[in-house]
């Protein structure tokens, strides 16, 4: 499913998290004015040297010394798809992080809980450290970029996600490595591009400085403490792709799922005074023709895409919502669902920067008969 976003890249989250360079150019330095950092010495070579751009991406940091998987501290550099860690001190050189790896573990689904392979088809290879396939495009593409040393193992077997891409939300089949995550782009088959390597680094930095904002004293915490729900139930989503529509009278929320699960909608929908709402799987796809149900009036829309499904094959949902008023919106987000030990139910909180507001969804009506509400961030 796409989504057009109209979020900023993340240029100014990242440049707000890492230490800044230095104003003055450093002799030897490679700059780029795309993110404003530089590249030098043992890390410049090893970039220029293994793919550069293509492989790596612009840098989205300085140097910096930074303590990486709990063990080993020392410089690291960001890139949009790497995170590269000069160990010239121990005579290593300068190696690539291990991010495939880590993302899936702040995701909250560490790689050895996932599904595995008993082996791999006739032209695959399997990986018995692991227990994992590789096959095909993905198979290629491994061979051809360094593979082991590279790569590392793969860590997962090949799954549909939905990512950001650029100001695309893009779903589409993904495989995890212990160092990045390739990307199976059908639209490009039979070109080079056909297999991309994901903005892993871009993604891993985010996440990280998301997951910081979920602690016990972050906002969305603080606001499902306030309304009574004081137990964190589940692990947060977060930074995940989010869009929004308004409506004559409610809204559509769509949000992806960062495990490869079908995208959920969330129509909200005002009946008898009040906010209610209702949940649905985006089984829309890019091949799926929508019903013709006829021209908005003046000044109004028709939902396309998934929006435009649930609202074209749910007379219900058409009826309570009515035309759109406006474009859909998309940008990431966050999301959570709440538990409280009274017996009072469930509290699902998603924060939609584009728009900037939140959406309180209650798994039962709260006093007064409200099961939804929205307030601003």
């Amino acid at each position: 499913m796409r989504r057009y976003l109209r979020l900023a890249i993340l240029a100014a989250l990242v440049a707000s998290a890492l230490p800044q360079p230095a104003a003055a150019r450093a002799p030897g330095e490679r700059c780029f004015p795309e993110t404003g950092q530089c590249i030098s010495g043992a890390i410049r070579i090893y970039w220029e040297r293994n793919g550069g751009l293509p492989i790596f991406g612009y840098p989205l940091s300085g140097v910096f010394t930074d303590q990486v998987e709990g063990s080993w501290s020392g410089p690291v550099q960001w890139f949009e798809r790497d995170r590269l860690e000069d160990h010239s001190a121990e005579r290593l050189g300068v190696l690539a992080g291990r991010l495939g790896a880590q993302m899936l573990e702040l995701q909250g689904r560490p790689w050895q809980d996932l599904p595995r392979a008993d082996g791999a088809p006739a032209g695959c290879r399997y990986f018995a450290a692991t227990g994992h396939s590789l096959c095909g495009a993905f198979l290629r593409a491994w061979l051809a970029q360094g593979g082991l040393a590279r790569f590392g193992y793969p860590l997962s077997e090949p799954a549909e996600e939905s990512l950001m891409l650029g100001r695309d939300i893009w779903t589409g089949t993904v495989q995890y490595f212990e160092r990045r995550r390739m990307e199976l782009h059908q639209d490009l088959a039979g070109t080079p591009y056909a297999v991309l390597l994901g903005l892993l680094g871009r993604d891993t930095l985010a996440y990280a400085k998301a997951l910081k904002c979920a602690k016990a004293d972050s906002p969305m915490v603080d606001l499902a403490q306030a309304r009574g729900y004081s137990c964190a139930g589940s692990l947060p989503q977060l930074w995940v792709p989010i869009a929004t529509q308004p409506f004559e009278r409610g809204l559509m929320i769509w949000l992806a799922s960062p495990d490869g699960r079908a995208a959920t909608i969330y129509v909200l929908a005002q009946a008898a005074g009040a906010l209610g709402w209702s949940a649905y799987a985006d089984e829309w796809r890019d091949t799926t023709p929508l019903p013709d149900l006829g021209q908005p009036p003046p000044g109004l829309l028709r939902p396309a895409r998934g929006f435009g499904w649930i609202w074209a094959t749910n007379p219900a949902v058409r009826t309570a919502l009515g035309w759109a008023t406006a474009i859909e919106r998309g940008s990431r987000g966050n999301a959570q669902r709440f538990y409280i030990n009274s017996g009072s139910g469930e509290l699902m909180i998603i924060q939609a920067p584009a728009v900037e507001q939140q959406y309180l969804l209650y798994d039962r009506p709260r006093q007064g008969g409200a099961a939804a509400e929205v307030i601003g961030l």
